[in-house]
């Protein structure tokens, strides 16, 4: 088989303009090998904790908050997308023949984003709940920068030339070619070597989703709380998987006509979707904190304001700023020194008034200390 793009399209038809792929895909550095797929993929890491860290910052929150939940959602998240990729692709792994410890290789690509998203997620919740900060407002943060994460790790593929689509003669079609033993890359045909780049398709989908996200939060930011937006980000990735998937050629298991990843997609989308209309019917429910509690003064948390004190729900109380306000707050109610109360959204602040007023006999118009 020919491995020039010339040769192939004179043998296949194809296009003679297609774009090459790169011949090496890593590096050795002594007795080490880089892989490049490794290296797109802590490029888009990087670039990803940057943004979000940058909007988090603006947000009101700590710097250095989304670089610390960063260490657990990677491990997690590599933990996850490699179980998805291995689970769902068992046969080339631990079919007869195959060697099951490739299924730790992971520089060999093969990281599935069902996987990794999921148990990314759980790395942020676990740091978020320790700390007492918003899942809501860090979703927000966050969603837009993993589809940039996600578009410059596609090119991981590329370098590994893998996950191509059919066969085609466009202009931009990549060419691949096989591998140095001289056997052919799984879903190449003999006598083709220009195919759809779908990594190529996948990283321009995801780009343009991290710019309209990133508009919609900023044009609709009230509406998109409460987790909508990180909907939104899961709805708009599973549309464009959805097609780019139609057009890959490597070996994936089919149900009823469909590869696992459409079907995924699918469900992935529908469960996105429910959310999404779910939480817009509870968006005074979400926690507001960007902040450890007591860190701001200005930042406002859920639940009791001191050890002691108790509150109803939906009670919101701004954290307090200094060691003596909380000493003060421990041998105080909510309405004394150190703790601002704002009634809950159940009830006007004249309603909130009127029963803790007839109930410990105060002016009506004295405000809390």
């Amino acid at each position: 088989m020919s491995s020039t793009a010339s040769e192939g399209a004179v043998e296949s038809g194809r296009a003679l303009a297609a774009f090459p792929s790169p011949q090496v895909n890593s590096i050795p550095i002594g007795p080490l090998e880089i892989h490049f797929y490794a290296l797109c993929i802590l490029a888009g890491v990087i670039v990803a904790v940057l943004w979000s860290e940058r909007r988090w910052a603006a947000m009101g929150g700590e710097k250095g908050t989304i670089m610390d939940m960063a260490v657990w959602a990677v491990i997690l998240g590599l933990v996850g997308g490699r179980l998805y990729h291995v689970i769902s692709d068992a046969q080339l792994y631990f079919a007869e023949g195959r060697e099951p410890i490739r299924a730790l290789y992971v520089w060999e690509g093969g990281l599935g984003i069902w996987g990794a998203v999921p148990m990314g997620a759980l790395g942020v919740w676990l740091v978020a709940r320790r700390r007492g900060l918003s899942m809501s407002k860090l979703s927000f943060a966050i969603a837009p920068a993993l589809p940039l994460a996600q578009a410059i790790g596609r090119w991981g593929n590329y370098f590994n030339q893998e996950l191509f689509g059919r066969p085609t003669d466009l202009p931009w079609a990549v060419e691949i070619s096989p591998y140095p033993e001289g056997h052919l890359r799984p879903g190449m045909e003999l006598g083709v070597s220009t195919y759809h780049p779908t990594f190529l398709y996948e990283s321009l989908w995801c780009l343009l989703l991290a710019v309209l996200l990133a508009w919609a939060g900023r044009r609709y930011e009230h509406a998109l709380q409460g987790g909508r937006l990180f909907a939104l980000y899961v709805m708009g990735y599973c549309v464009g998987r959805f097609w780019i998937e139609y057009l890959r050629v490597d070996p994936a298991n089919d149900f009823l006509g469909m590869r696992l990843n459409n079907w995924t997609s699918i469900l992935v989308f529908l469960a996105a979707l429910a959310y999404f209309l779910w939480a817009g019917r509870r968006m005074d429910s979400f926690s507001s904190a960007v902040v450890p509690p007591g860190h701001d003064a200005g930042t406002q948390v859920f639940g009791p304001a001191s050890d002691g004190a108790t509150a109803d729900d939906g009670t919101v109380y701004s954290a307090l700023d200094s060691e003596e306000s909380r000493v003060g707050s421990k041998n105080t109610s909510s309405e004394e020194a150190g703790t601002e109360y704002h009634p809950s959204p159940e009830r006007s602040s004249s309603e909130g008034s009127t029963e803790r007023d007839t109930e410990e006999g105060t002016d009506p118009g004295a405000k809390p200390e």
